[in-house]
């Protein structure tokens, strides 16, 4: 078994292994990395640092949608370990870099679903599984092979035992299987000595021309024999579309290790980061400093839960927050730009993966708070992709951009760090990227520009684009009045209210206006079709509430507070169905709320600014109760790169961001008991919650540092300036709490 002990002062790691796995120790034996493994949740499984460049875990074969991340629980058949996986994305990409140990006869094909060992492929079973952050094994039931993973930040560690003790062995080196759609179309690999292969894989999928290097490091010497398509070729190298090779062991070879070093930017660098990042063939110490690496980052919030399943998925929630954003540089600081050129010796640590439609809304707000060093280099690694492409990133994955989903939601992030005071990047480029980005043509913005609103018969998904424009819009304006630019706050401060161009008061729906200025029809609310209306993985009823940083202005065009509340009560009733073509985005429903997709996060926290906080408590206990589970289909959508489970790492603290970019969270229901967050000059936060049950959901009254506080939100500073906030909850609502309108949360800089 694995046992660490961990003293103050010192910190001894004695790490012992058996073949019946790990057993834990800190705040990692709370992390379940199966939860949201299967359904439609989408999350990586397999070992990764906090943040890290490399994921190194278990493939199968793609069979659609459930596997964009390379995995799925339902499945049982292993392809290979690939080195770079997405986490909880709903389109699929990466599973680059496969390797799988086999044994017998020499194989060069994949192999099926239903005939695994036509190829190199493999059955396995979830009872041979050992899953933790920091560590992953499965026995090959076809080969009788156990493979273990680690990784350090770079470099992905692999061992291989290989129970057999005769036969041929062999280890197959995949460059052109991918996850999905991606699929090479250049590659090299090459023999460099009897232990050392290397190559790269450049590739199209979700985003054109991603470029990945490689080196590759064995324990044991190795003969590789290449193959093109599945024709073998002669030589020590081979570059092509399609490219694969053998390593062939000695038949004597028991035990392989393998250390696999990967950068954005050449071979050469990829050992070098072997050589800075592992340096002998410890296994056991490189998980162990793995696992050294988690529990210092899942530290940043030491959380006391009661209920253990609550417990369980708040620890793992936060681990999904923290595989990504991903650094993307080499140890020597270079790094290959957006525009493909290589940078050396960057400043900064540079970062990809940023699914900002998703994370806009909680994950970048909730790193404000538990991993503030590394937001300037979130926003310098999105200037530097300003810089290269003239236009801030959208959705950036591994050196490009899918411009996938709708808006430019790196705005308010930027934003939201400007308005919160972060140092470490310069205001002035980051406003002019910011508002470069906004003026430009993407996606319609010309259409913002011109008529102030996106007709609807010139260009699809026009409501939710608009509303996120809106959304982005005011984040600009909020920085130019930081900044002291009068003509551009009075510029982007109009068109932060262009959702109203949107809103008919006849139906009190957001809906798609054409260029004519008359309301698109037919017009069903409760109707969707999949990117193919005016909404964008939604229906009206959903989109009406995305119009957080103005929410006074949008309970001003229901006409009253009272005609607000009743619309929004009624979202949580309505049991109409979407239609055949809704997106299955569109999930975790109540009534026709739908919490497994993102545009609707802030909506039950609205009720905070019609004096109603209590309906906020009775909904966010009910969502983290009910649609968030401590099994493997234990979300109701896609994780999103963290997003689905920042919304319950906040929510469970008992605060969420409705505007992403004003610094205040408006309280819930806390599930922790007690909660301390680690801020930076060894400050900290303490959340407590008395007589906190299940029964006792709602807020009877609230201190800060002691005094009492009537207010229903909390500010951003106050946090970061540390202290306790103590609520004392009860099993009815206190109606009074947050009633009165100077303790609501406003749509404003704080």
């Amino acid at each position: 078994m694995i046992k660490k002990a961990i003293f103050s002062g010192a910190i001894i790691l004695s790490v012992l292994f058996s073949a019946c796995g790990t057993e834990q120790k800190g705040i990692t034996a709370n992390v379940d990395p199966y939860i949201g493994t299967g359904g439609h949740g989408h999350t990586f499984l397999g070992v990764t640092q906090p943040f890290g460049a490399v994921q190194i875990g278990l493939n199968n074969i793609d069979k659609g949608w459930d596997w964009c991340s390379g995995y799925h629980y339902s499945d049982s058949i292993a392809m290979g370990f690939t080195h770079l996986h997405l986490n909880g994305t709903g389109c699929s990409d990466s599973g680059d870099l496969l390797f799988m140990p086999y044994t017998g006869a020499e194989k060069v094909k994949r192999g099926s679903q239903d005939n695994p060992t036509e190829g190199y492929s493999s059955r396995y079973s979830h009872a041979t599984e050992v899953v933790s952050p920091s560590y992953y094994s499965v026995m090959l039931e076809d080969y009788n092979v156990k493979v273990e993973l680690t990784a350090s930040k770079r470099v992905a560690f692999h061992r291989y035992t290989y129970l057999d003790k005769e036969g041929a062995k062999y280890v197959m080196v995949d460059l052109r299987t991918a996850n999905g759609h991606d699929g090479s179309y250049e590659a090299f690999l090459e023999q460099v000595d009897e232990k050392t292969i290397r190559g790269y894989r450049y590739s199209n999928g979700w985003t054109k021309d991603q470029r990945i290097f490689f080196t590759a490091v064995f324990s044991e010497p190795v003969t590789l024999k290449l193959y093109s398509e599945e024709q073998p070729v002669d030589g020590k190298s081979l570059k092509g579309s399609n490219v694969k090779g053998n390593m062939f062991l000695s038949d004597d070879v028991k035990e392989l290790k393998v250390k696999v070093g990967i950068s954005p930017v050449s071979m050469e660098n990829a050992q070098k980061n072997i050589d800075a990042e592992i340096k002998n063939w410890d296994f056991e110490k490189v998980q162990a400093q793995t696992e050294l690496e988690w529990n210092n980052e899942l530290s940043r919030i030491k959380a006391d839960i009661s209920d253990p399943d609550a417990n369980k998925i708040f620890h793992t929630a936060l681990y999904h927050a923290f595989i990504q954003p991903n650094t993307f540089n080499d140890v020597n600081g270079d790094y290959r730009g957006s525009d493909k050129e290589v940078y050396t010796n960057a400043p900064f640590t540079n970062y990809t993966v940023f699914s900002l439609w998703d994370t806009y809304r909680a994950a970048h707000p909730l790193y404000t708070i538990v991993q503030p060093e590394r937001v300037p280099d979130f926003i310098n690694s999105m200037l530097a992709i300003y810089d290269q492409k003239g236009l801030l990133p959208v959705w950036h994955l591994y050196g490009g951009d899918t411009y996938e989903m709708i808006g430019i939601q790196s705005v308010p992030v930027i934003a939201d760090a400007i308005l919160k005071g972060f140092e470490g990047f310069d205001y002035e480029k980051a406003f002019e990227a910011m508002k470069a980005s906004m003026l430009s043509d993407y996606k319609s913005l010309k259409h913002v520009r011109e008529n102030g609103y996106i007709p609807s018969d010139l260009e699809g998904e026009s409501v939710a684009k608009g509303l996120e424009y809106a959304i982005a819009d005011w984040g600009v304006a909020q920085v130019a009045k930081k900044l002291g630019k009068d003509e551009d706050y009075k510029l982007f401060s109009e068109r932060a209210k262009n959702y109203s161009h949107y809103w008919d008061g006849e139906t009190t729906f957001f809906r798609g206006k054409q260029q004519d200025g008359t309301w698109s029809t037919p017009f069903d609310p409760y109707h969707s079709t999949h990117r193919q209306d005016a909404y964008c993985e939604g229906n009206a009823l959903q989109y009406n509430w995305l119009v957080s940083h103005d929410v006074e202005g949008l309970i001003s065009l229901f006409g009253s507070e009272e005609a607000f509340i009743s619309k929004l009560d009624t979202l949580f009733t309505l049991e109409e169905e979407l239609g055949e073509g809704a997106s299955p985005d569109i999930s975790g429903f109540i009534g026709q709320y739908a919490h497994g997709n993102e545009p609707g996060h802030q909506t039950i926290y609205m009720y905070a600014f019609v004096g109603q906080q209590w309906k906020a408590a009775e909904k966010a206990r009910y969502i983290m109760k009910h649609l968030y589970r401590n099994d493997f289909n234990g979300l109701e959508g896609n994780e999103d790169c963290g997003q689905m489970s920042s919304w319950y790492v906040l929510s469970a603290l008992g605060f969420y961001p409705v505007n992403p970019s004003n610094g205040v969270y408006v309280f819930g229901s806390p599930v922790v008991d007690k909660a301390e967050i680690a801020l930076p000059d060894n400050k900290k936060f303490t959340i407590v919650a008395e007589n906190n049950s299940d029964e006792n959901i709602y807020i009877q009254s609230v201190t800060l540092n002691g005094q009492p506080y009537s207010n229903s939100y909390i500010l951003h500073k106050d946090i970061m300036a540390g202290g306790e906030l103590k609520f004392v909850m009860g099993a009815q609502p206190n109606y009074d709490f947050g009633a009165a309108k100077e303790s609501r949360p406003q749509s404003k800089v704080y």
